[in-house]
């Protein structure tokens, strides 16, 4: 999809053309709220960001005039929780894709805060801006030598029994790791003996999953993945999600214009609107299985210095924390990369 063009006025007082997209991911590529709060914020109130192309540094302002949701990912929003104030004045829409899992044992995700504290803040976020608007992810699962399905079940029922007050859904993933053949690399660097999954393990989570979520009722999807789990009630998920969108913010009308969705008053015999879908706004720009709508995310790559073992996003833990180091010298600058 091409986003409307503005004109926009930089920080250095030059006139510019500015992509103006309607919703906007804070990010797949990086941790925004847990590393890039307060930047997200002085950009929002300045307008704009600039983002570089990752394949040929080719950079593209981003202008927020136009911008209608905002879906935050992050593992650790917490530095965003001062900001929510401001988030509900002056951005129209918004959600969190919250991903909380646990492999402290193992420092799999050897930077992120200790497992009760992001437990402690999910709920404070989902006390504080509802709880259909903070979605829970477990992703991905891994299996290893030494965390088989049985283990990954025990460590998403500590969570879950949790959260599961606090939450209306559960999103997970498979570790699909020979799909990426640089998180392959960094998993043996890391003498880290994985398992694929197998169509057998699959469903042996799955039915594990069904069988903890009797108690917490939660809708519960998979992202990005090609094995059928209905017959356990979990559906293919969309996180940029158009059927959220209408449930949370359906009295916009123009995201729903934009969405191509048509909203009937209810008649005599029904207490609920029709709801009529005109368009398909699926992102091809993402992988084949994955249902997300079309968004423009606003991160970088390389500047996400959690140190998760299994991440795509940077290329080495080396090179996220130097760029992260940059940011915080410049911490004020247009994009996150600091220069």
């Amino acid at each position: 999809m091409n986003w409307s063009k503005i004109e926009i006025i930089n920080d250095f007082g030059e006139k510019i053309t500015a992509q103006a997209p309607i919703i906007i991911s804070a990010s797949r590529s990086t941790d925004i709220p847990a590393f890039y709060a307060d930047w997200f914020i002085d950009r929002w109130k300045k307008g704009y960001i600039k983002w570089k192309n990752p394949f040929n540094g080719v950079p593209l302002y981003v202008s927020f005039e136009n911008a209608r949701v905002v879906v935050f990912w992050s593992k650790n929003p917490a530095p965003m929780l001062k900001h929510l104030e401001f988030l509900k004045n002056h951005i129209k829409n918004f959600y969190f894709q919250y991903s909380l899992n646990d492999y402290t044992n193992e420092g799999y995700e050897s930077n992120v805060p200790n497992l009760d504290f992001r437990i402690k803040t999910f709920i404070s976020l989902s006390e504080k801006i509802g709880k259909e608007r903070v979605i829970w992810r477990f992703d991905p699962m891994i299996l290893t030598d030494k965390i088989n399905v049985d283990e990954l079940l025990t460590r998403v029922k500590n969570i879950g029994d949790q959260l599961y007050k606090h939450t209306n859904k559960l999103v997970f993933s498979y570790a699909d790791i020979k799909t990426y053949s640089k998180v392959s690399l960094n998993l043996k660097k890391e003498n880290i003996a994985y398992q694929e999954f197998t169509p057998g393990t699959m469903n042996e989570f799955a039915k594990g999953l069904q069988e903890l979520n009797k108690t917490w009722k939660l809708k519960i999807g998979t992202c990005a993945e090609l094995e059928d789990l209905e017959k356990y009630g979990i559906e293919h998920n969309k996180c940029m999600d158009d059927d959220l969108m209408i449930q949370l913010f359906s009295k916009d009308k123009i995201l729903m214009d934009f969405l191509g969705i048509k909203i009937s008053d209810t008649d005599l015999f029904s207490t609920i609107p029709t709801i009529t879908k005109g368009k398909s706004l699926k992102d091809k720009g993402q992988r084949a299985l994955c249902g997300c709508i079309f968004s423009k995310d606003i991160g970088q790559y390389n500047t996400c210095p959690h140190e998760c073992v299994y991440c795509y996003a940077n290329t080495s833990k080396e090179a996220a924390r130097a760029n992260y180091q940059t940011h915080k010298a410049n911490p004020t600058s247009d994009t996150i990369l600091g220069f």
